[in-house]
């Protein structure tokens, strides 16, 4: 790969290349130094996997191999090795994928430049260094920059093959996508029409050959794909971790399953377990809410596992409004919750009265984790729009340029990499307009073929406008007038929050360049021109630079990133998903403590504290809002952990989304806790606790083996009663932190786990590590785990 261009005899680093690469080094690395765990849930099982052989390959979540986490290991694979080298924190394990966008740019550089031109590829390597989707992922250990990159070296691989004819290097581009597939699965599978027909259209061989090798490149795919997943499903289930988050213990049904078709369909019953409690299997595919899914893990507080009768909160009381109120169950107009008699919740005007509901603003972003309302134009409506399709207009009208000159028998290698950036941009995105589920973090896999046809349109659309040939010379200027006003589009419901001058500037600068260049004579060679045209390039890049660095200038949330000024608190894309930054009205929760817009009373029902000791409700929304520091924003509290949030019963949003440098909901490090149970520990693991939430600071933190005793969502069926006995009884396992946020279990078959250690432990006096007695719900005082943990209660097993 030559990054080096000729001038005369010498050899020189290209300049804008290097801009366009520490441009993206800084948006990637900027300031993750301060992330504590990054996306908890992965980089506990960083920690687990550090700790042993068997954990490493089966990708554990846990110390004890009971679960792995609902993704193959191969990127967690290349995060452990990180944590091994430089030691586990945050930034050790956000670092990879960081090195992995900073790559990208090169790799699409590479990609561009020899069929359109060095112009356009230095530009495609700004578009793709400036996509805010790109940059927003890129600074946590979530892993779809690396599968991006992975995409792109096996794009690389195809070209190099393409070009020169190479069978190597076409069998190791499908051989790469196989390598993708143990990263996310089903996902590194959508750029396969662009890649198939590319080979069609471009390899040169005689039919009979070019059939046999693409035969052979696709089952040395097929090979790569399926070769860990063959290895894990043939070991008996007794002898490796559950599967987390399949329905029967099989890494192939997660792949098609979980992480394949359920992502289209939007059905979200996640574990063996199945049903719809838990975080976030708890929302059907049309945001409803199941019946009976609220009560342990379930999404909202309910009594006995239900949401109360006609979408009442617990107790009876009905959410509350303005004025602290309850409120009529269908109230939708205000943002409170209206329930149709089926359990469903409608989202008229956001859900339940969260901020922003799962419509954001007052139902404008729509559709689950605010990913918008299915249909052709998804992309471009404000829940999606901000993440990756800034350049969109742009790159679909440099299509019809770079093609406009095609012929049956005259198809240059142009026309073929234009057809393959358009086969992996219009699958890609017609999947994401109409599926069930998917975070909006997912439109990193767009920001590739927007990027190369950004720049090799631009170099098309100049040339035809130099040309001054009949309407071909008004597509530069139509393109740069449409696509910015779709940027001012996008910008324009922040300016309370950015001000006015960034969408004015887009807008004006923009419609000023394309009149110039539409005014102008195409033909003048003069430097006016020139710069008019550059000018109108570096426009269109303002709104996704500034959209870029909204991780860094407003944070972002490391569970679900996003970018744009409400990333650090939103569950999903634009304008949208759960608590929209600023967004306080609509009947929406402004007070969490039973305050103006609160649940009533909340302070009054004994609920327990959140990280900072405030009162919340019990089994619900928690007191006051979280700190950027604790895992919670500004005006709603975290999600269950250390800043507060819907912890269910037993369980709930378990480890959800953080601020900047926080600890994305997990629990805190209770230093009293491990040192009693360091100096009493006599088996293998320091203690057993219900989710990762609570395991992760005992497990990154302190370095400690702990037991989890289910997955994701509390919903995978890893342990039961004679389980638990086995292994108490081997002696590898003797302490249980019953209760607070998590409880020992999740769905289902939790109170029967909880039941038995209660039968068989014995409750530890909580001063002797530091914490404070805690009403139990039999009335009687027992020990509290201290702060952070409310409730819970350590229990001491010991079997002959």
């Amino acid at each position: 790969m030559k990054i080096r261009e000729r001038a005369g005899s010498g050899r020189r680093l290209d300049l804008v290349l290097a801009a366009a690469m520490l441009a993206s080094a800084f948006l990637n690395l900027y300031g993750i130094g301060k992330e504590t765990y990054a996306n908890t849930y992965y980089t506990t099982a960083v920690g687990s996997m550090l700790q042993s052989w068997h954990n490493f390959f089966y990708g554990s979540l846990d110390s004890a191999g009971s679960v792995t986490v609902d993704k193959p290991p191969l990127a967690f694979w290349i995060q452990t090795a990180f944590a091994y080298v430089f030691g586990l924190h945050g930034w050790s394990v956000i670092l990879p994928q960081a090195l992995a966008g900073i790559g990208s740019v090169l790799l699409v550089y590479l990609l561009v430049k020899p069929s359109f031109g060095l112009a356009a590829a230095r530009i495609a390597a700004f578009g793709m260094a400036l996509a805010p989707v790109g940059v927003a992922v890129a600074r946590t250990n979530n892993i779809d920059a690396m599968l991006v990159f992975t995409l792109l070296l096996a794009a690389w691989f195809l070209l190099r093959g393409v070009r020169g004819q190479r069978t190597g290097s076409l069998l190791a581009s499908f051989a790469l996508i196989g390598a993708a597939f143990n990263m996310k699965m089903l996902q590194a599978y959508m750029v396969l029409p662009a890649f198939y027909l590319l080979y069609l259209l471009a390899v040169r061989f005689p039919w009979k050959k070019k059939l046999t090798v693409l035969a052979g490149a696709t089952v040395l795919m097929l090979a790569v794909s399926v070769s860990w997943a063959a290895i894990v499903d043939s070991v008996p289930a007794d002898k490796r971790p559950y599967i987390g988050s399949s329905t029967d213990n099989s890494v192939l049904q997660l792949a098609f399953g979980y992480n394949g078709v359920s992502r289209l369909t939007g059905d979200r019953s996640p574990g063996g377990q199945g049903g719809a409690g838990g975080f976030p299997g708890a929302m059907a595919p049309d945001g409803a809410l199941p019946e009976g899914s609220q009560g342990q893990g379930g999404m909202l507080p309910g009594n006995e596992g239900g949401a109360g009768q006609d979408g009442q909160a617990p107790n009876g009381t009905g959410v509350t409004g303005q004025d602290g109120q309850p409120q009529s169950d269908r109230n939708g107009a205000d943002g409170q919750s209206q329930r149709d008699g089926s359990g469903r919740f409608e989202r008229a005007g956001g859900a339940a009265g969260i901020p922003g509901g799962f419509g954001g603003n007052g139902g404008r972003a729509g559709g689950m984790f605010g990913t918008g309302e299915k249909g052709p134009l998804r992309l471009f409506q404000q829940a999606l729009s901000g993440q990756a399709s800034w350049l969109l207009p742009f790159a679909l009208i440099a299509a019809v340029a770079l093609l406009s000159t095609w012929r049956r028998k005259s198809m240059t290698e142009k026309h073929k990499e234009t057809l393959f950036w358009l086969a992996w941009l219009i699958p890609v995105g017609g999947f994401f307009s109409i599926a069930g589920f998917f975070h909006s973090y997912y439109l990193i896999m767009l920001a590739p073929p927007a990027a190369a046809l950004f720049g090799a349109g631009w170099s098309e659309m100049w040339a035809k406008y130099r040309q001054g040939r009949g309407w071909q010379i008004y597509l530069l200027p139509g393109a740069v007038a449409a696509t910015s006003m779709f940027q001012w589009y996008i910008l324009r419901p922040y300016e309370s929050t950015i001000g006015v001058g960034w969408s004015l500037a887009v807008a004006g600068l923009g419609l000023l360049a394309a009149l110039i260049l539409a005014v102008l004579n195409s033909r003048d060679n003069s430097a006016a021109v020139r710069w008019t045209a550059a000018a109108a390039a570096a426009v269109l890049l303002i709104g996704p630079a500034y959209w870029s660095a909204t991780p860094i200038v407003y944070g972002q949330n490391s569970m679900i990133p996003a970018a744009g000024p409400d990333g650090k608190n939103s569950m999903g894309g634009g304008r949208g998903g759960f608590a929209a930054a600023g967004s306080r009205t609509g009947g929406q929760w402004e007070a969490m403590n039973g305050g103006q817009g609160g649940w009533p009373n909340a302070s009054e029902r004994g609920g327990r504290p959140n990280a900072s000791g405030q009162p919340g409700m019990q089994g619900g929304l928690q007191g006051q809002p979280g700190s950027a520091g604790d895992g919670g924003s500004e005006g709603f509290s975290g999600f269950q952990g250390a800043g507060g949030g819907f912890p269910g019963q037993t369980g709930g949003f378990q480890g959800m989304p953080g601020g900047a440098g926080g600890k994305g909901g997990s629990e805190s490090l209770n230093e009293g806790l491990l040192a009693y149970l360091k100096q009493n520990q006599t088996t293998d693991y320091l203690l057993a606790v219900s989710d990762y939430g609570t395991a992760a600071p005992y497990i990154v933190e302190a370095k400690q083996k702990v037991v989890i005793l289910h997955g994701f969502q509390n919903s995978d069926p890893v342990y039961d009663s004679a389980k638990l006995e086995q292994l108490v009884k081997s002696g590898k396992l003797k302490y249980f932190l019953v209760g607070g946020s998590g409880g020992a279990g999740g769905r289902d078959g939790g109170s029967d786990l909880n039941a038995w250690i209660e039968e068989h432990g014995k409750a530890v006096d909580a001063s002797e590590y530091g914490g404070s007695p805690a009403a139990s719900p039999e009335g009687e005082t027992s020990g509290s785990a201290g702060p952070g943990r409310g409730s819970a209660v350590l229990y001491e097993v010991t079997l002959d």
